[in-house]
């Protein structure tokens, strides 16, 4: 078990677009592959990227059965996705409160699309295409964001629901946007 140190807000590494995988089944992919689901289950997030543990390749993970905290969330399947493209099928967005473990202790409302197609592959190279909704549309873009050097402050459009989580805590109780964190 090899659980990697998350690069926080501030490190250029973040802000950098990750470069494509040439063969997604060499073994240090695989070994890419197992660091992030070890670093992900540690910090039980249900979401990470390789730029996050400081690698510069366009790979990500996510998924869920059951999360303790969004116990309420639809199951999304556990998935590699190598080299990923994301396409937009709505201009229906919603509005979610936001949070990340590259940016620890802030939140911030992010609006995001609430439909999309994306694919890519999985480490035994065979091709993922899925429809994506909702939550798991959510969780997928704010990844790919990671491989995109964004991180979701980026993707804020009023400051004023930005903040530590202590500071904006009454306002993410009564304002009846969702709460992620991704």
């Amino acid at each position: 078990m090899t659980i990697k140190p998350i690069l926080k807000m501030g490190n250029p590494l973040l802000l950098q677009r990750s470069q494509e995988v040439i063969d997604p089944v060499a073994p240090e992919i695989s070994q890419l592959i197992t660091d992030l689901f070890d670093t992900m289950y540690a910090t039980k997030g249900i979401g990470l990227s390789a730029p996050q543990i400081g690698i510069n390749l366009r790979v990500m993970i996510f998924g869920f059965e059951k999360s303790e905290r969004y116990p309420n969330a639809k199951p999304v399947p556990t998935t590699i996705l190598i080299n990923p493209t994301i396409e937009i099928l709505t201009q229906t967005m919603q509005a979610g409160w936001e949070g990340c473990i590259s940016v620890p202790g802030l939140r911030g409302v992010v609006s995001r699309p609430t439909k999309i197609h994306y694919q890519g592959i999985d480490e035994k190279g065979q091709p993922i295409d899925r429809i994506a909704t909702d939550f798991h549309a959510r969780m997928v873009q704010h990844e790919y964001d990671h491989l995109e050097g964004i991180l979701f402050p980026q993707r804020i459009t009023d400051m004023r629901l930005f903040g530590f989580e202590n500071e904006v805590w009454d306002k993410i109780i009564t304002n009846n946007i969702p709460v992620y964190d991704l």
